[in-house]
């Protein structure tokens, strides 16, 4: 992994990647700096945070949309692949060096809070908190983008499909607050989860006979619920959707509250896609 970190790091480092995504970061949270902390005289230095994550959606696309399709593209995925390195190690270097990058944007940008802590009283803990928050959803949607590059061999088409799924995951309150709520909507949808669940698992074990099992038992068990207790289903779709909804799990961080359900979503968000990643690699290695 160590290998694979370092040269996804050099690289960074010795094209405009790295240096375009540093500098831009500075430069929007230093736009939200002046506009929230220094105008608003507000010492509140959350608030940079929680403006600053719109620039997710230009920058996170920037930083993962090489990882893997410029790999495939070059067709040098084969010798990454056929190299004495586990799969896992391949997509946890890539993964690393992409946080590494963005680590080091918080870091740098770390000199506005410092400069605010000069002229007014600032609350350290709410300020830490609120960055450990900002990491980690900067993590998730990393992990996203690393998924995304390796369905595509076009770093273009990769930029656009994570710009696009990155909006739709800081949508996500807005779309969850207008989606129907009546049971059979929500019974639409769960059959809609199931299948899609099932097809997964045909994907994986190529068993069409666990896949139609797992159907069956849905079938069941949903019909179950809706005889004895349909008012399970209300909301059903709303409450799903806002499970993916990175922005309102980052609240607590912002408001200085440390939260282990957050940091449990957050990682297992991150390893999700992480896992994903590797599953893909390894059928298509094999294949």
């Amino acid at each position: 992994m160590l290998s694979i970190y370092k040269k996804e790091l050099r690289t960074y480092f010795t094209t405009i990647t790295g240096y375009g995504f540093l500098g831009f970061f500075t430069l929007i949270t230093g736009y939200f700096f002046v506009s929230q902390n220094i105008v608003l005289a507000n010492s509140n230095y959350n608030d940079t945070l929680a403006g600053s994550m719109i620039m997710f959606l230009i920058l996170v696309p920037v930083l993962t949309m090489r990882l893997f399709a410029e790999e495939t593209r070059q067709k040098t995925d084969q010798l990454l692949f056929s190299a004495p390195v586990s799969i896992q190690d391949i997509v946890g270097g890539k993964f690393l060096s992409a946080l590494t990058l963005y680590v080091v944007g918080i870091l740098i940008t770390l000199i506005f809070p410092l400069t605010l802590s000069r002229f007014t009283q600032m609350d350290w803990g709410l300020t830490l908190v609120g960055l450990l928050g900002y990491f980690m959803m900067g993590a998730c949607l990393i992990s996203v983008g690393l998924f995304i590059s390796i369905l595509t061999d076009n770093q273009i088409v990769a930029a656009a499909s994570t710009f696009a799924v990155v909006f739709l995951l800081l949508m996500m309150d807005n779309i969850a607050s207008s989606a129907p709520i009546s049971v059979t909507s929500s019974i639409v949808f769960i059959l809609a989860i199931v299948l899609l669940i099932s097809a997964t698992i045909y994907n994986s074990t190529k068993n069409i006979f666990v896949s139609g099992i797992f159907v069956l038992l849905s079938l069941i068990f949903t019909g179950l619920i809706y005889l004895f207790k349909p008012t399970l289903f209300d909301g059903v779709i709303i409450s799903s959707l806002g499970w993916f909804s990175v922005l309102n799990r980052f609240e607590n961080f912002y408001m200085g509250i440390i939260s282990v359900s957050d940091l449990v979503y957050y990682i297992t968000f991150s390893l999700a896609f992480l896992y994903l990643s590797i599953n893909v690699i390894e059928k298509r290695r094999w294949s």
